[in-house]
């Protein structure tokens, strides 16, 4: 006899078991967040290498495995050291917003008592509905 053809919902399970276990061991050696971000949800990083389509990776942000993923990245940023020598250096963007846009993140990042730079990592950090961006069909 030969085995049954897996059926999509076990290939997907596969593959979220696959991703889980990766990110848990990367997480169980204490890495800085930085290399976490990058190794795992990175734009080479494991789950874009799994997931290559937006609607893919939407539909995997739908899951559980997602959610411990960005738990884990959360509480690793919790405790950020100062970046080693040779690690990932850091980049400086200007984003052009209104006034208003502004007033709201500093009221937010007051609320959650964290700079106004951590909150706009933390919003940056989450993947998005190609749908919820202006000009992408």
């Amino acid at each position: 006899m030969t085995a049954p053809t897996p059926t999509q919902a076990d290939l997907a399970a596969q593959a979220h078991e696959e991703i889980r276990q990766a990110a848990e061991a990367l997480y169980c050696h204490h890495p800085d967040w930085v290399t976490f971000y990058r190794e795992v949800l990175g734009r080479n990083g494991l789950i874009r290498r799994i997931y290559p389509t937006l609607d893919s990776l939407a539909a995997f942000k739908q899951t559980e495995t997602y959610q411990e993923i960005q738990r884990m990245l959360s509480e690793l940023r919790r405790k950020t050291a100062p970046p080693l020598p040779g690690e990932e250096i850091t980049r400086v963007i200007t984003v052009r917003i209104p006034k208003s846009l502004h007033e709201g993140l500093q009221a937010e990042a007051h609320q959650h008592q964290t700079s106004m730079n951590k909150l706009c990592i933390s919003k940056l950090l989450q993947f998005i509905d190609h749908q919820m961006v202006p000009g992408v069909e």
